[in-house]
């Protein structure tokens, strides 16, 4: 599992011309699946993911989790995380979980993320959607379960 994290003052996300999840500061999180993931992997993850402390304190550093700020979380799918680039100039995406398994992990995560705050808006998995955010700081973390985890 990779997941992109940005620490955002708002984001939304829109599917044929009509937006179907917005939040206010927080994180926007863009979200890969590979076949090998599993709800243990993805709780470990949320885990880590919920508890970053990456908000700035009243001293400027960043010592703040969301459950300290009443931070939001937007969740987004995003199979090409797990884009292969190594041998010619088309993407692989051999990688990225299948589909039906790979939407039962991305909701998984969008119910364990509630467990941490109490907003969370998602994207529509599979669909052509539009992402829009304000990227704080900027502030741009990637975990990936490979090193964290495994």
């Amino acid at each position: 599992m990779k997941i992109v994290v940005q620490r955002v003052t708002s984001a939304s996300v829109t599917v044929d011309g009509q937006v179907i999840g917005k939040i206010g500061k927080g994180f926007l999180i863009l979200l890969g699946i590979q076949g090998e993931d599993t709800e243990a992997i993805a709780d470990k993850m949320v885990d880590k993911l919920c508890r970053l402390r990456i908000f700035e304190d009243e001293n400027g550093k960043t010592n703040l989790s969301l459950a300290d700020v009443n931070g939001e979380i937007l969740v987004v799918s995003q199979f090409t995380l797990y884009a292969d680039c190594r041998k010619g100039n088309r993407p692989s995406f051999i990688k990225a979980g299948a589909p039906d398994m790979a939407e039962r992990l991305y909701e998984y995560v969008v119910e364990r993320c509630r467990n941490y705050v109490q907003t969370v808006e998602h994207g529509s998995f599979g669909a052509s959607m539009q992402v829009e955010l304000v990227n704080e700081g900027p502030f741009t973390l990637v975990l990936d379960s490979e090193e964290l985890i495994r």
